[in-house]
């Protein structure tokens, strides 16, 4: 089905290629001035130019076209040549009740399926997740779920950081605590133990104090760099104890990401894509796109179109060894033979522009990764605290993420319990539900690339542009739906034309559905969904507090009027789904 402002368009256009002027003049875009119309065409002031004719004479002339059309209620000519559209009521309410009949309420399937890879997560391995992490999971994983609703063929890639120093530092940390261990015993030919010699806790805490050791000690650093190279060349008892690790820290991290309502198809790494680094560096250099500077392996990627400086991607550096620029490149090369997609999205800090700039030129400059293919960057901003910094503790130290989803399902049970005596496993549960609303939605609401104030108070609030907002909306629709079954109210097969303003309005927001999500997908903007949700439910809230939907005498109107909001809830329940979050059945 297509999307209203589609079919509103084509008509428009059709008037003014009847009338002799090119088609393209006719088309309509929502109203800016919704005290004045729904939509408009401002097409008349651009073909003036072009026929040499006064706008206002046009825009008549098109209007005088379209005066008998059965979709338009009112359509006038406002000088100096604006057309203003009011659509009539039955038109309205024949949209909104062939979307509830549709599929994905009419969302057209798209012409070609594409195979998109979406990289987002990136934590790494053996350190706790952290609200620096929030924003990937969560940006990325709604960027899925929008995609794959609109008909594409989705892979979503955590690839975690398993592959660097860090597992050389934690391999001689923990030969310094227990050199006893096998893995340690050169002369040592058995089978390798299946469980890990240390808990999650353990290995969180090994990480940091070898860190801190290493910085004061070369002769560790050394031993640990020498380490990450004997692991990395395959040394059997340093990879049973990588194997170790990651198996511990993917454990935790799947409950972690749990508590998010995140998913990923794939727990790869960047040790998956080490096979392929060989091969990559040989093509390069074999093909004349790498050579030699100063020791190191670099490939030249500035165009000369650029009107700054971009420094050539580094592929080894002066040792010999591989870098994150060269996993990323392998793992490119990963994707484009396991999936061969049509597009990789990275969701990942925007301070990474540089770097991944760097990757997708010399990806395109190779010709490892089709031109025709996308690449694409999707830089998000950072989440500050109230004083304009990255968020940190009280102590000043980087926040748990876990600690972080706590913090906000507390202050969401404070609010309930303020307002309601519930059973405290009760509230808890609800809690949870809307807190991550709360965590989720404070988020999304804002455009990715931008930095944004985490406002525990302001995202836990019930009232305002928040998730618990749009929550407590659906629940009171629920409400209204559970009544009016038990009093044995149905709804009907179609809704009637809208018998007020406030119920016009509802239908408005609800037809504007579709462009949303289709926008939402192509601009990777998930912040679109949650201005298009807080609309609904504004319009909604307006038309229950002017409308006694359970009173309403006339039975037909009572009965259209609980298929509308039964639709409405559906459309909301769609969307906060797409966002990653769901509905409490009661707050």
């Amino acid at each position: 089905m297509k999307q209203i402002i589609d079919i509103i368009s084509n008509e428009v256009k059709t008037a003014f290629e009847s009338l002799g002027y090119d088609q393209k003049y006719g088309e309509v875009s929502l109203s800016n001035r919704p005290d004045l119309c729904q939509y408009q065409c401002n097409g008349a002031l651009a073909a003036a130019k072009e026929y040499r004719k006064a706008p206002f004479m046009i825009a008549d002339e098109v209007v005088a076209k379209l005066a008998d059309s059965k979709t338009f209620k009112e359509i006038t000519m406002v000088r100096p040549g604006f057309i203003n559209i009011n659509l009539s009521d039955e038109f309205v309410a024949s949209f909104v009740n062939e979307m509830m009949g549709s599929d994905k309420f009419g969302l057209e399937a798209p012409e070609k399926v594409k195979k998109i890879v979406i990289d987002y997560g990136g934590p790494n391995v053996a350190k706790p997740l952290h609200v620096g992490h929030l924003r990937s999971a969560v940006i990325g994983e709604s960027i899925k779920r929008i995609n794959r609703f609109l008909g594409h063929d989705v892979t979503g890639d955590i690839h975690l950081g398993d592959w660097g120093l860090q597992m050389g530092l934690i391999i001689m940390e923990l030969k310094k605590r227990k050199p006893e261990l096998c893995y340690f015993d050169d002369n040592y030919t058995g089978e390798y133990p299946e469980e890990a010699p240390f808990t999650i806790s353990e290995l969180e805490e090994i990480y940091p104090t070898a860190n801190a050791y290493a910085k004061e000690n070369p002769e560790f650093r050394e031993a640990a760099k020498e380490a990450t190279n004997q692991l990395q060349k395959g040394k059997p008892a340093y990879r049973a104890i990588w194997k170790h690790i990651i198996g511990v820290s993917v454990s935790d991290l799947k409950k972690n990401y749990e508590n998010l309502n995140v998913e990923f198809d794939l727990w790869k790494g960047e040790s998956d894509a080490n096979e392929y680094i060989p091969e990559v560096v040989e093509y390069l250099k074999e093909n004349g796109y790498a050579y030699e500077s100063e020791g190191a392996l670099v490939v030249d990627v500035k165009e000369e179109t650029d009107t700054k400086e971009i420094p050539p991607c580094m592929i080894l550096k002066s040792d010999g060894s591989a870098i994150y620029a060269t996993t990323d490149i392998a793992t490119i090369v990963e994707r484009e033979k396991l999936f061969q997609p049509d597009e990789i999205k990275y969701v990942v800090d925007k301070r990474q522009e540089l770097h991944f700039d760097q990757v997708f030129r010399c990806c395109k400059k190779a010709k490892i990764f089709d031109e025709n293919k996308k690449l694409t960057f999707l830089g998000f901003g950072t989440m500050n605290g109230k004083d304009g910094k990255p968020f940190k503790t009280r102590d000043g130290g980087v926040m748990r993420l876990e600690y972080l989803i706590s913090s906000i399902n507390d202050a969401v049970y404070e609010k309930i319990m303020s307002n309601r005596e519930m059973p405290e496993e009760e509230a808890r549960e609800i809690a949870k539900t809307v807190g991550l609303a709360a965590l989720k939605y404070g988020d999304l609401s804002n455009q990715a690339s931008k930095d944004y104030i985490f406002d525990i108070d302001r995202f836990t609030s019930f009232e305002g542009n928040t998730g618990p907002y749009i929550l407590y909306t659906i629940v009171r629709i629920k409400s209204i739906l559970n009544k009016a079954k038990e009093q044995g109210i149905t709804d009907v097969e179609s809704i009637m034309p809208a018998a007020n303003a406030s119920e016009l309005a509802l239908m408005l927001e609800l037809v504007k559905f579709n462009g949303v999500i289709f926008s939402a997908g192509e601009e990777n903007a998930p912040h679109r969904i949650c201005q298009y949700i807080y609309d609904l439910a504004n319009a909604f809230n307006r038309f229950y507090h002017e409308n006694k939907i359970l009173a309403e005498e006339d039975k037909a109107r009572q009965a259209s009027w609980i298929k509308l909001i039964c639709g409405t809830k559906d459309v909301l329940e769609t969307c906060i789904d797409l966002l990653g979050f769901g509905a409490p059945e009661k707050m």
